[in-house]
């Protein structure tokens, strides 16, 4: 028999109860230390200049950055290990479907998104980093997501939008929709993907960890004390090379002593100041969307992820990012329009014209010469008449001016940000989580 929430008890204090008894949960209810403001914007601006300075900045994660979310931590004065062991249980109204990414998800959004931050990995399992936009194959989970299934068959996983109702790595009645070549069905299963303590990570996503975290010049910890292992270990993993470890967190931490930089600042702060340090703007929040690869991809594995409801998929551009196949249109619409462009200026070129010169009378598309009635005839040709752009010049306020542009070209629809984006990969048809359609057959994302 294994644990079953009903919708109304799906609380994220649940995701504790629902593991089994285990007695090393580490040290709990340490005092929380708070830097002076200064020494905060002080320390912020050496974080930027090790961000500026790095080549590969790999985040990890931790509950810490969901408590401002209404999420409880662990290990925290009020987390709730620390109040288990008190007799007592966190008050929390928050589920996992209403819970909202904060700002330190946000900037992580946005930091991947300019080509920053190149990797994270979170042991957090409340889904917040995908929910916010954040892309799948630039993320490790490796305690797993209240909201992703997995085939036990062909390893295939599919985002819900609603979190599940089983956790242990357990079935969730659900049968794998993924589709194999020459139309066979998988015929597998789908299970959660929440771990229990003596499971083992997730094999994919513990071997990009570790690949990453070894290549990284700095590993960035945010909201973590760096206690459980392997994933508290994986920060050192580029130490000998010369990487940087920071840490940003409240309590002490396991590996305080081997870090070049500590902050003790609620992480949503500091990653505020930093994207304000680095120039870049932090996405709104708008709605749940799943992601599943960066605009920085490039030839490399790919992942058998699929997008399972259409809540989670549909409204291109949610949360202040588009797809790569939305740049790609972009790019064609501006090429085109920029072809159209130069064939209209072939028909109707830029004209260069003296002050001096006879002027142009606008309305009837006629030239007055010197000397002659200010009377002309209209244009024979009315289409000539309308390919011509005139701009009349204003003569007083540019007398020293000799020659005057009366042609002009404008593209309204080129954006000139250049603003990177990132991929969204959906399944071509639509399943409601309660209801499986076995006609309809689910394309391998590639």
């Amino acid at each position: 028999q294994f644990l079953k929430f009903s919708p109304a008890r799906k609380m994220s204090v649940n995701y504790s109860d629902g593991l089994s008894p285990y007695e090393h949960k580490g040290k709990c209810g340490q005092p929380e230390k708070f830097d002076p403001q200064d020494l905060v914007a002080e320390k912020v601006k050496k974080l930027a200049e090790f961000v500026r300075a790095s080549r590969h900045l790999v985040v990890h994660t931790g509950a810490g950055i969901s408590t401002s979310a209404g999420i409880p931590d662990f290990r925290g004065p009020k987390g709730v290990w620390t109040l288990e062991q008190k007799g007592e249980k966190p008050n929390v109204s928050v589920t996992f479907d209403n819970a909202r990414p904060t700002l330190t998800h946000m900037a992580l959004v946005a930091l991947e998104r300019a080509g920053i931050v190149k990797y994270v990995i979170t042991q957090n399992v409340d889904g917040l980093h995908i929910r916010s936009g954040f892309p799948r194959n630039r993320l490790s989970e490796l305690h797993g997501n209240m909201f992703v299934e997995e085939c036990d068959k062909c390893g295939s996983q599919f985002i819900n939008s609603s979190a599940l109702p089983t956790m242990g790595l357990k079935p969730t009645g659900n049968p794998c929709l993924f589709i194999k070549s020459g139309d066979r069905k998988c015929r597998g299963r789908l299970r959660d993907t929440i771990l229990d303590w003596e499971d083992s990570l997730p094999e994919r996503d513990l071997e990009l960890a570790d690949k990453h975290a070894k290549e990284a010049d700095l590993n960035l910890t945010l909201g973590t004390s760096l206690q459980i292992v392997p994933s508290g270990n994986l920060p050192l993993a580029a130490r000998k090379k010369g990487g940087k470890l920071v840490i940003v967190n409240l309590q002490p931490t396991k590996h305080d002593s081997k870090a070049t930089l500590k902050i003790h600042a609620f992480v949503d702060e500091v990653m505020s100041a930093l994207c304000s340090e680095l120039g870049i703007a932090i996405p709104e929040f708008q709605k749940p969307s799943a992601l599943l690869e960066s605009v920085h991809t490039v030839k490399e594995r790919k992942l058998n992820v699929f997008v399972k409801d259409f809540e989670l998929s549909q409204d291109s551009g949610v949360n202040g990012v588009k797809t790569k196949h939305e740049i790609k249109k972009e790019e064609e619409e501006t090429k085109l329009n920029d072809q159209n462009l130069s064939q209209e200026n072939d028909r109707c070129p830029v004209k260069i014209k003296s002050l001096n010169e006879p002027k142009v009378h606008s309305e009837t598309c006629g030239i007055l010469q010197k000397g002659e009635q200010n009377s002309s005839e209209h244009c024979k040709n009315e289409d000539q008449c309308e390919q011509n752009l005139v701009v009349k010049s204003e003569q007083e306020d540019n007398e020293s001016i000799n020659e005057q542009i009366i042609g002009q070209s404008e593209d309204q629809n080129i954006d000139l940000n250049g603003e990177p984006s990132l991929k969204r990969k959906i399944l071509p048809h639509v399943f409601n989580a309660d209801q499986i359609l076995n006609s309809v057959k689910v394309a391998k994302l590639t």
